[in-house]
């Protein structure tokens, strides 16, 4: 993926993960503290500069067990 297009994917990410716990419908504190850690995972990858490619995929996996957390925890209530 190129950079440009990476930073744009992850900019929009952010963006919805903000929306998403700016409106906090029926998110619990739970939900919001694993979506505000997703967010400052997210904010590392962008300051990937200096990385190493193994740093970067590691910062990724973080991000997807968060999130995986984040709508296992919505199925289960």
């Amino acid at each position: 993926m190129s950079r440009k297009k990476q930073c744009s994917t992850n900019e929009r990410l952010i963006q919805g993960i903000n929306d998403i716990i700016e409106s906090r419908c029926s998110l619990s504190d739970e939900d919001v503290k694993i979506l505000s850690e997703t967010l400052g995972q997210l904010q590392i990858l962008e300051r990937k500069k200096g990385k190493t490619n193994e740093e970067i995929l590691e910062t990724v996996v973080k991000i997807v067990e968060l999130l995986a957390k984040f709508f296992k925890n919505e199925s289960d209530t």
